[in-house]
């Protein structure tokens, strides 16, 4: 894992920041912040984040210079419905798909969390 301050980049240069954000805010202020990121992007009329309102809000995340195709692959790889749009849990899910170290820890809090079940169901 990565010190507590410091934030993980990857080889594209890409900085994760969801893991400082969960150890500052914890889990609910973690998921607050990323509905408040699905506010930002989504499409008022309609409620989810489709190619029109991503395209047109990218510039404010710095994603301004994302051509057309890229802005649809991001889209595809969190769309689990097939709708062509992402609602705001699978705008949340995707988040935590493309965060490694949050992904990790999260597996580790479930098998936890297994691991004490199965123990005070057989105690």
């Amino acid at each position: 894992m990565t010190p507590k301050n410091q934030i993980p980049q990857s080889e594209s240069g890409f900085q994760d920041w969801l893991p400082v954000m969960a150890g500052n805010l914890g889990g609910e202020g973690l998921i607050g912040e990323l509905c408040n990121g699905f506010n930002l992007l989504m499409d008022r009329e309609k409620g989810v984040i489709n190619f029109e309102s991503l395209k047109r809000n990218a510039a404010a995340l710095g994603l301004g210079d994302l051509s057309d195709d890229e802005l649809r692959g991001m889209l595809r790889e969190g769309d689990f419905d097939g709708d062509g749009a992402l609602n705001q849990m699978e705008f949340c899910v995707l988040m935590f798909r493309l965060s490694p170290e949050l992904m990790e820890a999260s597996r580790y809090c479930f098998h936890e969390s297994l691991r004490r079940e199965f123990r005070d169901s057989f105690s």
